[in-house]
């Protein structure tokens, strides 16, 4: 079992920059990346960006250019550094581990942009 918990979202004014963390715990090892996924309401969950152990990330269209995704793997967490945020940007901010069994999702974090 791998355990994530997220931190970090909140309402910021559009332009504004949020940082959103998340801690891993538990069978750690078995995780080969991290991700950040989000989903809005009425929409599907979709990938926001990813990086993987050996450090190769992935951003969404949306996100290039002004997300960016880091670990500390000393700390076993991922950090997504969200900055010149948009209304568009406003959904329900997930962490996810990918593993060689099953996915792990942790539980969300709300980021709402004001126009």
């Amino acid at each position: 079992q791998v355990q994530l918990v997220e931190s970090g979202g909140g309402l910021v004014q559009a332009g504004g920059s949020l940082r959103l963390s998340c801690a891993a715990s538990g069978r750690i090892f078995s995780i080969n990346a991290m991700g950040w996924y989000r989903q809005a309401p009425g929409n599907e969950r979709e990938l926001v960006a990813s990086i993987t152990n050996g450090g190769t990330t992935n951003y969404a269209d949306s996100a290039r250019g002004r997300f960016t995704i880091s670990r500390d793997n000393a700390k076993n967490t991922v950090y997504l550094q969200m900055n010149s945020l948009k209304s568009e940007d406003t959904a329900f901010y997930y962490c996810n581990a990918r593993t060689r069994g099953l996915p792990y999702w942790g539980q969300g974090t709300q980021v709402t942009v004001s126009s």
